[in-house]
């Protein structure tokens, strides 16, 4: 997915996972995705690139109000996803 797909990206493609018009769950699920995927390529001290694609999506799909607030309970140790 990588490559001139990522440099041409627009908006969140369609996943069919997240069907119907409410994205919520699309942008909750790509959020806490790009932390983990963080996460686990920083422990394997690799590069963390592919993981731009699930920041893409969330940036795309989630109201920046949201993100900030999930930033800030990550960083006060209170979010409430498993990351």
């Amino acid at each position: 997915m990588l490559g001139t797909d990522l440099q041409n990206y627009r908006t969140a493609p369609f996943d069919a996972r997240f069907p119907n018009q409410n994205q919520t769950r699309n942008c909750w699920s790509n959020y806490v995705d790009f932390h983990r995927c963080q996460k686990a390529l920083d422990a394997k001290g690799v590069d963390t690139a592919p993981c731009e694609w699930y920041r893409r999506v969330y940036k795309s799909l989630c109201p920046m109000s949201w993100v900030q607030k999930w930033d800030d309970q990550r960083d006060e140790g209170t979010f409430p996803g498993k990351i």
